[in-house]
Parts: structure tokens; sequence; C-alpha cells
């Protein structure tokens, strides 16, 4: 009897110290209790309500074929949503995020996963992601879209617009002022309404500085073929031309590609690549060449940034579209290549500049008003 009184003596008196230790537990980290875990939240809220921020806010972003390392235009999207990112405190995958497509049949897909993942602002970086966007789009009222490229329906979509036709013509200009052959050639990526504005702007660039030049323009079909942007590369300087300006995504990889290999079997020759998108100057280094003219530079990076920041503000433009053009440096020439842009290209370029923004020079941007606009030269 006496072991049993002893050993009901220890156990109670080792349950009133446990009993102890977890209350003790409890107090000491503040945030087990409703009461406290309520005006944390309640703190929050009020603090984001102050600063315009949302503490939760996340951003994502789907890419088209072309990928997020394509050198171009997806991998400035992505840039652009890291540099948000970064300003913000957040961490890929903890406050913004991107899905990678491999085929247009990700779109939805990948769509519908960062839905699911509860980002609060989802780009769709190119205009082959519009159907996608609108159906997602409509599905989920309560999650702000938006897409680069193309105009896009929705009171929650807003779309993001670029005047690529007005640096494309200062590309031509650049092409023109260089090319010594009098041939220069334009590789497009899907033959459309997008690359028509490049390749318009292109064009009547380079025939308002020399009307005689001949453009050899020829599309890949497609911004994932980096393979038969090569192809086309090589079958254009074998004809003489000089200077080709891509605007393929990632099949211009294939463009730089050959001109390297050119300029590496024969350092003395001239041929030039004009990148999109981003400055490509790296992509044209070869040992202490560069084969890189100068680059089309088209600022998605600052487009992505400028609508999460909206966003995250509380100030989505839905239902929006929004462009962005030369007046608004959203759109310019690179000048990296300080060798290659001789004085009189940099002039002729600003020249034309000025007259683009101030009206004087209305830049075509269809294969229509390209006919008409050269009509007139």
């Amino acid at each position: 009897m006496f072991k049993n009184r002893r050993f009901l003596l220890v156990f109670s008196l080792l349950l009133v110290i446990g009993l102890v230790l977890g209350a003790c537990g409890a107090s000491d980290d503040g945030g087990d209790s409703a009461e406290d875990s309520g005006g944390d939240s309640e703190n929050n809220t009020e603090n984001s309500s102050e600063n315009g921020n949302n503490e939760d806010f996340s951003v994502a972003m789907v890419t088209d074929v072309g990928g997020v390392d394509d050198k171009s235009f997806n991998q400035s999207a992505w840039e652009g949503l890291q540099a948000f990112g970064e300003e913000n405190g957040m961490s890929k995958g903890e406050g913004f995020d991107y899905a990678q497509s491999e085929s247009d049949a990700d779109y939805t897909t990948n769509l519908n996963r960062l839905v699911r993942q509860d980002y609060n602002l989802i780009f769709g970086i190119g205009y082959l992601l519009q159907p996608a966007i609108e159906e997602v789009a409509a599905q989920y009222p309560d999650t702000n879209f938006a897409i680069v490229d193309s105009g896009a329906e929705g009171d929650n979509v807003a779309s993001i617009l670029f005047k690529e036709h007005q640096g494309s013509f200062l590309a031509g200009v650049a092409a023109a002022k260089k090319t010594k052959s009098n041939k220069v050639g334009f590789v497009g990526g899907v033959d459309g309404a997008l690359i028509n504005k490049f390749e318009a702007g292109f064009v009547a660039g380079v025939k308002s500085v020399n009307a005689d030049i001949t453009v050899d323009v020829q599309y890949a079909e497609a911004f994932d073929a980096p393979d038969d942007g090569k192809l086309i590369a090589s079958d254009m300087y074998s004809k003489g031309i000089d200077v080709i300006y891509h605007a393929s995504g990632a099949t211009g990889n294939g463009v730089f590609a050959q001109a390297k290999d050119l300029k590496k079997n024969n350092p003395d020759e001239d041929v030039w690549v004009i990148g999109v998108d981003r400055d490509q100057h790296e992509e044209g280094a070869i040992g202490d060449n560069n084969i890189t003219l100068t680059s089309m530079v088209k600022r998605v990076d600052i487009a992505v940034q400028d609508v999460a920041k909206q966003a995250m503000n509380g100030e989505f433009p839905a239902g929006e579209t929004i462009e962005y053009g030369l007046d608004d440096d959203a759109i310019s020439l690179a000048r990296t290549n300080e060798e290659a842009l001789s004085d009189d290209i940099i002039t002729a370029i600003e020249d034309w500049k000025e007259k683009i923004i101030n009206g004087e020079v209305d830049v075509p941007s269809t294969r229509e008003e390209l006919e008409t606009y050269v009509n007139t030269l």
C-alpha cells in the first residue's frame, strides 16, 4: 500500500509540473491564443492599408514556348518580375515565380495551376497566350491577369502593348547606315500581326535612309527554333546580306550562332545582327569581336514591374490597355557596341527618333501601311 501511495504522489507531482510548463510555453510564444492571433492580423491589415501594400501580395508569370531563358522576350519579363520581387523582399517561390510552357497546350494548364496557388496577379507573356488568358480570367474573376503584346477581353485583365514599329524603324536606320552591300535581312518568328509591326517598321527605316537597299524578309514560323534561325541566316549571309534584324525570340539564337561562325572562320568578314527585346550585346561576343550591331530594346521588364506595383498598391488597371513607346523610353536602341556604331549612325538614329516623337513621321505598323509609306518616299 505504501508503494502505491508513493507512486500516486509522484505521478500527481509530474502531472502538475507538466501543466505549469505547458501554460508557460503558450504564454511565452505569444501567438497561439485566438486573441493574440486576431490582434496581429488586425495590425497587419492596418499597416498594409497605410503603406498601400499587401504583405501577402504575390505575382507570377507564364512564359510562351520560348522559355524563361530565351535571352529575349520571356527573359526580359522574368528579369522584371525578379527585380520587383527583390525590391519588395520576396524570393522565388515566396512571393513571385514563373511557369514555363513547353507547348501551347501548356498555357491553360499553367495559368490554372498558378490560380490554384493563390497568386494575386498572373502575367501571360506573349500574344499566343491571349485565348488562354481570356478563358481562365473569365473563370476566376477574383484573380487579376495581365497579358503582354496583346489586347485581351476581361474586366480583370490588363493589356500591355508596345510601339515596336517605332524602335524597329530606328533599327532599320542603323542597318541602312551600316550595310556595305546594300542588302539587309529580317528574320521573324511567327508571321502575324505582332511581328509584322517589327517588319514594317524595319523596312520603313531602311527605305527612309536609302530606297535602293533591298530587304529580304523570311519567317521561321516559330519562336523556339534556333536551328531554323541558323539556316535562314546562313541563306541570307550567303546572298551577300551583311546585316540581319531578328524578331524571333529564341529562334534568333540561331541567327547569332551563324553570324559568329562566319566571323570565326573569317575575322575580316562584315556580318552583323540586330538583337531584339533586350540588349543582346552579350550574345554577339566572339573573342575580341562582337557581331551585335545594336538591339531594339523593348522594356518588357519595366512594364511588368510597373503593372505589378500598381496591382500591389490596389491600383491594378483592370480592363485597360497600356501602351509603351519611344516617348517614355520603353522602346530604344542599345548603344553598347560603341565601335560598331559610328557617330554618323548615332546622329541619324537621333534625328529620326526626334521626327517620330514630334509626329513628323508616322511609322507604319502593317504591310499595307508600309506600302503606302514607301510610295511616298
